[in-house]
């Protein structure tokens, strides 16, 4: 998956640590739908506020067969996310639900063509 993920940071200092827990994450979709064509990983600090510190807003851009995921974690929406690795959690636990969706669908749809087959 190396050559198919991109990791990109703005306004954040790079570690390898944290390329290293993003990219941990990613591996852990790829063993649950191993169909991922590639996956774009933006982190971001959009604002500086003094009182709480720096919120890390984390966007995921999933692109599978026939379609793409995307995760777009705000900030604002979670308190939480002063901590990086706590929003990078969070945006890749919601990846993980719309890919199950995904996934979900694609089984469904499936389904519906093996059935509309044998009636013929």
């Amino acid at each position: 998956m190396k050559d198919k993920l991109q990791i990109t940071f703005h306004n954040v200092d790079t570690s390898p640590a944290l390329e290293s827990k993003i990219t941990e994450h990613v591996n852990k979709l790829e063993r649950f739908y191993n169909r991922i064509v590639s996956c774009r990983v933006i982190v971001d600090t959009p604002h500086r506020n003094q009182n709480k510190g720096n919120l890390y807003h984390v966007r995921i851009d999933i692109t599978v067969p026939n379609g793409e995921v995307i995760v777009n974690r705000n900030p604002s929406d979670e308190a939480s996310h002063t901590d990086i690795y706590v929003a990078i959690r969070d945006a890749f636990e919601a990846a993980r639900r719309q890919l199950q969706d995904y996934v979900g669908l694609q089984r469904d749809e499936t389904r519906k063509a093996v059935v509309v087959t044998k009636e013929e």
